[in-house]
């Protein structure tokens, strides 16, 4: 990413990148969410307020499994089924979750792991199959032989499995890699020398797996996401004249047969009636708008309540206002 700012609190979509994550996580109606922190701790926690979860320390970065490992304590005396996630995968789609996790009770598995297919699988780790066709392992790509990284399949990095099994697993995980870290991945390889099964969920759509690690991607997750908020809007009746280029936060609510014009931004928890008109480059900041209001181009309002037939001119800047019907 290039920033001194931990990668998870990249923002998109106006929220830190890992909130996307938690609210994936939250229609699976967890009994506990744990998030794993390390560098930049304080900041990262900061951001978790309103959010029911627990936080844990990873002392020192040494892998993905050694993050895991961190959540050991937090964990024990209970039966559980854990799902894994990373941080920066904020495209991850709560129904996908959910299907993984129906998938994981229907086999038995000791381990289910969600992979993807991708044309360029370059920096993702490869999986590799036996004779038979079943999962043996997950191979990083700096430990590849040539013919390992011409493999399309690749490890989504979402993991589900019975915390007993994963904990005394990981205890067993060296560090004899190219990293000299504990690879949350040598799960998979150690599951089956020990004769258990791994059960290979495939995600449906590839882009919603991938992490972002740079700031195209970051650019990327954003275009996707906004996509999807602003396709559930017009299908709940609210017309985008150009979609491509217009933000609403997923605080807002827009009533149907609202007009959003190019270019407008409604941020915050922006309150927007019935039959209103927004007119190009508008923005919008936690502003109540009855029916039929109308705002003129380029206007920023802020905080701003608008009774029902209200008229904002264009390049109007207005902060703490109220307007009553003309």
């Amino acid at each position: 990413m290039k920033s001194n700012r931990a990668k998870v609190l990249h923002e998109v979509m106006a929220v830190p990148m890992l909130h996307h994550v938690l609210h994936a996580i939250a229609p699976l109606h967890p009994e506990r969410t744990l998030v794993v922190v390390g560098h930049q701790q304080d900041a990262v926690e900061a951001t978790l307020a309103g959010f029911e979860v627990d936080s844990v320390v990873q002392e020192q970065q040494r892998g993905t499994g050694d993050a895991v490992l961190a959540a050991e304590r937090s964990l024990t005396g209970s039966d559980w089924t854990v799902l894994i996630l990373c941080g920066d995968t904020p495209l991850i789609r709560p129904q996908t979750l959910g299907d993984m996790y129906t998938a994981h009770q229907e086999s038995g598995a000791a381990v289910t792991l969600m992979t993807t297919i991708l044309d360029n699988p370059t920096n993702y780790g490869r999986i590799l199959h036996g004779a038979d066709g079943k999962i043996t392992a997950i191979i990083e790509e700096k430990d590849a032989t040539t013919e390992q990284r011409a493999i399309r399949e690749i490890n989504a990095g979402i993991y589900l499995t019975d915390s007993r099994f994963l904990f005394q697993t990981l205890h067993q995980v060296g560090t004899d890699n190219s990293q000299g870290e504990v690879y949350l991945t040598d799960l998979i390889s150690l599951a089956v020398a020990d004769g258990r099964s791994v059960h290979g969920f495939t995600a449906p759509h590839p882009g919603d797996v991938l992490g972002v690690n740079s700031r195209i991607e970051l650019a990327e997750a954003h275009r996707e996401l906004q996509s999807r908020r602003n396709r559930d809007l017009m299908l709940q009746g609210v017309t985008m004249l150009s979609p491509e280029t217009t933000f609403v936060s997923y605080e807002a609510v827009i009533n149907a047969d609202t007009v959003l014009h190019p270019g407008t931004q409604i941020r915050g928890a922006t309150r927007i009636g019935r039959f209103c008109h927004i007119e190009p480059g508008v923005i919008l900041d936690d502003c109540l708008l009855q029916d039929e209001v109308r705002i003129g181009a380029y206007s920023c309002l802020s905080d701003c309540k608008l009774e029902t037939r209200a008229v904002i001119a264009p390049h109007t800047t207005l902060s703490g206002f109220k307007q009553s019907t003309p």
